[in-house]
């Protein structure tokens, strides 16, 4: 019942009596066969050795939408092969791969599987920027959608509705192109829209492997549309502006909470906020924190595990903030308790993030030394160690950069800098 042949693959629906359940039926599934192996795909129904071979001519109304409900998952498994084979791509991983994830010819469902398997393994911030990015792509496409609606447990239902699904199809290296202008009209920098458009890539890159779009229809590369590469922004201090910074005046403990651990982070080998957050005090050792960086631990082959000298002033800074206790287990800044789900987790990182910059903002305000937020402490430090001659192998393996590329983009602003200031040496008559 329900058979497919083409092109060596062999599709067809059993009642597979292989083993029965407790009730003494059997399951129904779709079993295809390829180059003599064969798999089995459940239809999610059961039946008896009777009741299989009456499903054909059966006039039930009950068996009827039984059969029908069959046929349209035989269906689903056969377009998937169909589909594979006409891309002259069918092997069962790749069938698996559509099968398990239940994708469709859009962005929408692979997005959504992807969201879902980086909860899954903990990856909240990461399953933020691909969420993220799907909202901007409906909003790109649907100017009279309502942002409200992308909030909370509404946002699956909103990014799946058929009214919201965007198909491969459509991206070209024209719409990229839109997408981008589009980005770049809502006032996001060249950073973000590079994020944006490198998530949106990685499910391209899915599609692609799985057969869902051909090689031609790929639209990134050179001659294509090219992810722009944001240029570095100069947003490191001078030596002179950080001792400005430290000899503030804070109005209230909240500010000096927020200048201290901008400090702290300074120092700390321009340790991000989510690092400080994690660290223990069974970091410290020998005088040291030692700690691997949260935001490429996951990802790295080679982990780099960064050490800094934990100087006076750090030790100031945790003997006022840290936790009193100092057992080797506690968290040495009270902000996480180690009980938290990676979504509380997240949310508690980001508020402190978030009350940092802004507190951080209103000082570079009154000082006029310019915008100041938590990563203009890693850029700083960088750069002031360039700037007193240090190596520059050195500040990579201290900023736990995998290769002196990433770090000279971090000093691609200083460099420009001392360009403009050398050369006004040349006509210093």
């Amino acid at each position: 019942m329900f058979d497919y042949s083409d092109s060596g693959v062999t599709l067809t629906t059993v009642l597979d009596t292989r083993r029965d359940t407790k009730e003494g039926l059997y399951p129904v599934k779709v079993r295809v066969t390829y180059r003599r192996i064969q798999k089995y795909y459940s239809t999610g129904k059961t039946m008896s050795l009777v009741d299989w071979e009456k499903l054909p001519v059966t006039k039930s109304k009950t068996w009827i939408g039984i059969r029908n409900e069959i046929q349209l998952t035989t269906d689903r498994v056969k377009d998937q092969v169909k589909d594979l084979i006409k891309q002259d791509n069918f092997s069962f991983d790749n069938l698996n791969n559509r099968l398990g994830k239940g994708l469709s010819n859009t962005l929408n469902t692979v997005f959504i599987a992807k969201i879902e398997e980086l909860q899954k393994s903990g990856k909240v911030g990461t399953a933020d920027w691909y969420r993220y990015t799907l909202r901007s792509i409906i909003l790109f496409e649907r100017s009279d959608i309502d942002l409200k609606l992308f909030k909370g447990e509404k946002f699956k239902d909103t990014a799946m509705s058929g009214a919201n699904r965007v198909s491969f199809a459509q991206i070209t290296p024209t719409w990229l192109k839109r997408y981008e202008n589009h980005l770049l009209g809502l006032g996001k920098s060249y950073t973000t829209i590079s994020i944006y458009i490198r998530a949106l890539q990685v499910v391209i890159n899915y599609a692609k492997s799985t057969g869902f779009i051909k090689a031609s229809q790929y639209p990134f590369g050179k001659g294509k549309y090219e992810i722009p590469q944001p240029e570095g922004r100069n947003i490191a201090l001078t030596i002179a502006d950080i001792g400005k910074i430290v000899k503030y005046e804070c109005e209230t403990d909240t500010v000096s909470m927020c200048r201290d651990l901008w400090f702290f982070s300074y120092l700390c080998n321009g340790a991000n906020i989510t690092d400080i957050c994690k660290l223990r005090y069974s970091n410290i050792r020998n005088g040291e924190i030692c700690f691997y960086r949260q935001k490429t631990v996951a990802k790295a082959k080679r982990k780099k595990l960064i050490c800094a000298f934990i100087t006076p002033e750090m030790q100031e800074v945790i003997a006022k903030w840290g936790n009193k206790s100092r057992a080797p287990e506690d968290f040495i800044f009270p902000f996480l308790k180690g009980n938290e789900t990676p979504t509380d987790e997240r949310r508690i990182i980001k508020n402190i993030t978030h009350l940092m910059n802004y507190r951080m903002k209103a000082i570079g305000e009154k000082l006029g030394i310019g915008h100041i937020t938590t990563y203009t402490a890693r850029h700083s430090y960088a750069s002031v160690l360039k700037r007193s001659g240090a190596n520059i192998a050195f500040i990579s393996e201290s900023l736990g950069h995998n290769d002196l590329k990433t770090t000279e983009n971090y000093l691609a602003s200083f460099e420009q800098e001392e360009r403009v200031k050398n050369a006004a040496l040349l006509t210093n008559f």
